[in-house]
């Protein structure tokens, strides 16, 4: 394959997106190229590396752990919506295990679900993603159960709702369960 940065480096399309996440699962060098190309100054080149890690099959976006911190630590400093956006769908599609919950994180998202500045994407995929994690404890769960009551208030897309509803859905389900129902 051609030099992928200079690919990343111009506008690209659907199948120029596709053929490079195919490069990208040829193995673990690959995402790292490809993780360090979303880190970019350069907004096209980063943006378009997102892109195409949001198009990594499911089994292959197994992204490492240390991934997942690269990854958080990009979303935390960034401004830009489009790739805010991207790096929440890739968080979201990662597992949180107690240890390995980042309290950053978390704060970021709930901090984000009610805010009426942000995009409904960015809005659904925090919610999404401080469902995985306020799960483990109940009393996280509480706190973002009280966060999406205070959504009711709010002018919601049909997307947030549905992400608000599958969360109440969980956490309801959570509560049914430890309290022996």
């Amino acid at each position: 394959m051609e030099n992928v940065k200079s690919i990343l480096s111009r506008k690209i399309n659907l199948p120029e997106i596709k053929e490079v996440a195919l490069w990208a699962k040829e193995g673990i060098e690959n995402k790292a190229i490809l993780l360090q190309l979303a880190r970019s100054d350069e907004r096209l080149t980063s943006v378009n590396a997102l892109w195409v890690m949001t198009h990594i099959d499911q089994p292959e976006s197994q992204w490492p752990d240390s991934f997942r911190d690269i990854l958080t630590d990009t979303l935390l400093s960034e401004s830009d919506t489009a790739k805010k956006r991207m790096l929440l769908q890739l968080l979201r599609g990662m597992e949180y295990e107690p240890d390995t919950i980042r309290t950053d994180l978390l704060d970021y998202c709930l901090t984000k679900i009610n805010s009426e500045c942000e995009t409904y994407s960015i809005r659904a995929f925090s919610i999404y993603i401080a469902l995985k994690m306020c799960l483990h404890y109940p009393e996280l769960a509480a706190e973002l159960l009280e966060r999406l009551s205070m959504m009711s208030h709010q002018a919601l897309s049909p997307g947030l709702i549905c992400a608000r509803n599958k969360a109440i859905a969980e956490i309801s389900k959570l509560n049914e369960k430890d309290n022996g129902h």
